[in-house]
């Protein structure tokens, strides 16, 4: 099963599979459909399903918000996507997608990742 991570920003969203292994099988991004909700599903959706038809397998999603879900309500908050604010965007892609989908902030995913780029004495792999 491969591994899929989506970046959606206020300009663009980039999505990425990888396998197993963590390298990467295909990528693709395109325009943020800026003010549009639904579209902005809608474009995950087509980015998750194209991934899926040229790797030829279903994969788990993972998602970076730029904004966090309240813990209290499971709406988003802090957003500069500010059509995503008071949404309960986690539940509606999942729904969108039939199946579970994990959600982060994209600026901790960041941290994350640079971390997992690390050799672990502080250099960053080129």
């Amino acid at each position: 099963m491969i591994r899929i991570g989506v970046d959606l920003g206020g300009t663009k969203i980039e999505a990425l599979a990888l396998d197993q292994h963590g390298r990467e099988l295909k990528r693709k991004r395109v325009a943020t459909p800026k003010g549009d909700y639904q579209g902005t599903i809608k474009t995950i959706v087509e980015l998750v399903t194209f991934l899926e038809e040229k790797t030829g397998e279903k994969g788990t999603v993972g998602i970076g918000i730029p904004g966090t879900l309240s813990p209290k309500t499971g709406l988003v908050k802090n957003a500069n996507s500010t059509w995503l604010i008071g949404k309960p965007f986690n539940l509606d892609v999942m729904q969108a997608l039939s199946r579970e989908v994990r959600f982060a902030n994209d600026a901790n995913c960041l941290a994350v990742s640079e971390g997992m780029a690390s050799q672990g004495n502080g250099d960053i792999i080129p």
